[in-house]
């Protein structure tokens, strides 16, 4: 922890003292180059820093397995170095289509869901199963880590030699872990025909071959023995391979089993810990790719703000967390262990020695606290509790706008600006790029913040210090 002087201006530095970024998230795909590039040259003027543009996997790999094409995305970097801007590349290993947003359909690489059947994997193998039944294709489940991982590394290292010469263009490279980009499962997601989404509890993804076998094995090593297993799970197996996820979701989460037994904990906690065991994989994966070209450059990853059932003061609170894997089942959560996101905070924190930097990105920002509403929301609260755990922690977190109409209004950019008064959050990107260049209530409002927080480093910047 160090302080750093900036003129009259004295900020606490968590982990490294960043200058404010302000970025703007590319469409999904450019259809409209000549719109793209008018929108681009506004963005500069408004003082935008760079552009985050999604590497779509199932794009570029779309013939087969090393078969890259990147002509699409010369042209937009192309684009954006043209206009002033930096680029920020999402490494996107998930589908485009089937979230809140998305206008597009580029599903991933067709070859991939075959690709390991004579090691005797099988599609659905790589594919998250929910407790109904319904397997997702928009990503690889995690418990296919030890295949898939390789592939990932590979296309990370096609686009590093791709791009090589354009490091000096790139300010961050953003690692996707799952749905939408984000880490976590696809609890609320749409290959559930619509019973899992906004604002219900959702559901747990845990129920493939590898996800069960995956569980039984955590549970042994934890137990080492069936009898002590049941001693503390107050039940009857004699085997470990006869245990499974909970039979009944509803159930498990409505009757308090998820909090209030050792099993309904157990299970909650390895679900966690698996996410969390991905993510670490993903960020090594990533280190492993860059390390030789694009090695210097900071990567980052996102996490979602499922904000929804925070409020609800029966059984179901905080449950739709649970499903998407962000939090433990601690009987009590507090500033203490970020209320329930120590862990996945962590996981940027892990990194912290990292040179090249771990950036966390974090949504929903321009939200407001709901609790009294259906979705029983407290996004506002929970956008505070993950600066406060970030800075607890030392690391690195930006922010985002969960939906492109929060920033078409005045109440959104209020609460966005009263975000970064706190002074948690060292940066901005807006989704999207269309929401800050139409002339409108979004670009006056993004400038003033910009204008706002990067005065005191361009002011001051060449008068700097170190305080011990």
């Amino acid at each position: 922890m160090r302080f750093i002087v900036f003129g009259c201006v004295l900020l606490l530095c968590s982990a490294r003292c960043l200058a404010f970024t302000a970025n703007v998230m590319a469409p999904l795909q450019v259809t409209d180059r000549a719109e793209f590039q008018q929108q681009l040259a506004v963005a500069k003027q408004i003082g935008v820093d760079g552009v985050s543009v999604d590497i779509w996997w199932g794009l570029v790999e779309k013939a087969g397995d090393q078969q890259f094409d990147w002509r699409y995305y010369d042209a937009i970097f192309s684009d954006i170095v043209a206009s002033g801007l930096r680029v920020v590349p999402i490494m996107a290993f998930h589908q485009c289509g089937g979230n809140v947003g998305d206008d597009c359909d580029i599903p991933l690489p067709p070859w991939i869901w075959q690709h390991y059947q004579q090691q005797g994997v099988a599609d659905t193998d790589l594919q998250y199963k929910s407790e109904f039944g319904n397997h997702s294709t928009e990503t690889v489940a995690l418990w296919a880590d030890q295949w898939v991982l390789p592939q990932y590394i590979e296309f990370m290292q096609a686009f590093a030699s791709q791009y090589a010469a354009m490091a000096p263009s790139i300010s961050e490279i953003n690692i996707s872990m799952g749905p939408a980009g984000e880490l976590r499962y696809p609890s609320y997601n749409s290959h559930d025909g619509g019973r899992t989404a906004y604002p219900s509890r959702g559901g747990f993804q845990a129920y493939s071959t590898l996800a069960i076998a995956d569980f039984q094995a955590a549970m042994q090593h934890k137990y080492q023995t069936v009898e002590a297993m049941n001693k503390s799970w107050q039940t009857h197996f004699s085997a470990f391979n006869q245990l499974s996820p909970p039979a009944d979701g509803d159930s498990f989460i409505a009757s308090g089993v998820a909090f209030n037994s050792a099993y309904g904990r157990d299970f909650i906690d390895w679900y966690h810990m698996a996410l969390l065991g991905h993510g670490r994989r993903m960020l090594d994966a990533a280190l492993t790719a860059f390390s030789h070209k694009l090695a210097t450059i900071e990567l980052g990853f996102k996490i979602p703000g499922i904000h929804w059932k925070m409020a609800a003061t029966d059984n179901s609170r905080r449950s739709a967390e649970l499903a998407a894997g962000l939090i433990t089942s601690a009987l009590l959560f507090s500033a203490d262990n970020g209320f329930g996101y120590a862990g996945i905070v962590g996981l940027a924190a892990a990194f912290g020695n990292e040179p090249r930097g771990i950036v966390l990105h974090f949504t929903a920002l321009e939200m407001d606290d709901l609790p009294d509403s259906s979705s029983q929301s407290l996004a506002k609260t929970l956008v505070s509790w993950l600066g406060a755990e970030a800075t607890r922690q030392q690391v690195v977190l930006k922010g985002e706008n969960a939906l492109a109409a929060g920033v078409t209004h005045h109440q959104g950019w209020d609460n966005i600006d009263a975000v970064f008064s706190r002074g948690h959050y060292q940066g901005m990107t807006v989704l999207r790029l269309s929401q800050v260049t139409d002339g409108g209530l979004g670009q006056r409002r993004y400038q003033q913040l910009i204008q706002r927080l990067k005065q005191p480093f361009l002011l001051a910047a060449p008068a700097t210090k170190t305080v011990p």
